[in-house]
């Protein structure tokens, strides 16, 4: 018997570029009218940021991932925490970087009952010096990277090394880019927030806005709308669309970063299109189903749950 045949596979890994964030995180009736105060119902710490979230996501799922950008002073007792938050998730963060005498990101975020969330957020631009280590380094045994698009900065010329390897590129766009945007052509695919999208675009309409920038790259393109699903246009540049799943949102933190990182896990495994994008559909909406940002990310078994019998299994929203 081959017993390295016999052996569980290892899937690809999966490099998520991005800047930690420290979270600060109040539930709220209501916001607050400016100059008023408001009490919160319950307050946690935890971590966040696009990638950081993506990759707790991948991991849940079943996948592998590597954490990959700045983070503040390695003094900083948060950046301490959210080292152990990601190696409790199973989270490679070797490449993480300590940015002497910088902050880790801090975000103050208001979640109200129907489970929007309300940020804001600080980050010194001193992160954004950082000098990533060499392809050759981070490449290696890469299935796809996943990045913010705030990071294109520092990391465009990364992701075009990593097309040329055919490696895919996936972007997490949730702002606006310009349309002279490198990642716009060092990209596989580029999804965006529906906000970004119509930003992008400067056209206030998702579908025109996916065909105009259709003609400035060859990646795939797809809009995020929340409840009203992923519009997105096929290799004949045709529009199609994957409904949401409909299920009780008590939180959105993190839902759209466990969509991307479901969604580069689904490339990676080879998954066709219209089934990587309802793959991360399920995983994004199980999450809004209970609290904690993307560390109530969901298992497998729950998507593949909610993807057989299209419902989400009744369960009661936890503490965060």
């Amino acid at each position: 018997m081959n017993f390295h045949e016999a052996a569980p596979k290892i899937g690809p890994r999966i490099l998520c570029i991005g800047i930690p964030v420290r979270d600060l995180t109040f539930r709220i009736q209501e916001l607050p009218a400016r100059g008023f105060k408001a009490n919160a119902s319950h307050f946690e710490e935890i971590s966040g940021g696009n990638a950081l979230n993506a990759a707790i996501g991948i991991v849940r799922l079943g996948g592998r991932a590597s954490l990959c950008g700045p983070i503040g002073d390695a003094r900083e007792t948060t950046s301490r925490y959210i080292f152990d938050k990601l190696a409790h998730e199973g989270i490679d963060t070797k490449e993480l970087i300590h940015m002497p005498g910088v902050v880790t990101p801090i975000s103050n975020i208001m979640i109200d009952p129907s489970g929007e969330r309300t940020i804001v957020t600080f980050r010194d631009p001193e992160l954004w010096r950082v000098r990533l280590p060499l392809a050759d380094k981070l490449l290696g045994d890469c299935g796809a990277v996943l990045i913010e698009s705030r990071c294109a900065e520092f990391c465009t010329d990364l992701c075009a090394e990593a097309r040329k390897r055919g490696i895919p590129v996936i972007v997490d766009v949730d702002r606006t880019m310009s349309l002279r945007e490198g990642l716009l052509t060092a990209s596989s695919h580029l999804v965006f927030s529906s906000e970004a999208l119509q930003a992008t675009a400067g056209i206030p309409d998702d579908a025109e806005a996916l065909k105009k920038i259709a003609k400035l790259t060859p990646s795939f393109l797809a809009g995020t709308r929340g409840a009203l699903g992923t519009l997105w246009l096929d290799e004949h540049n045709n529009l199609q669309q994957t409904p949401a799943f409909p299920v009780h949102t008590v939180d959105t933190l993190g839902a759209g970063d466990v969509f991307h990182g479901a969604f580069a896990l689904g490339i990676t495994e080879g998954q066709d299109l219209p089934a990587t994008l309802r793959f991360a559909s399920a995983a994004a909406a199980l999450k809004c189903t209970r609290f904690g940002g993307a560390f109530a990310a969901p298992q497998r078994a729950e998507v593949e749950e909610l993807l057989a019998h299209g419902q989400a299994a009744s369960t009661a929203p936890s503490g965060l």
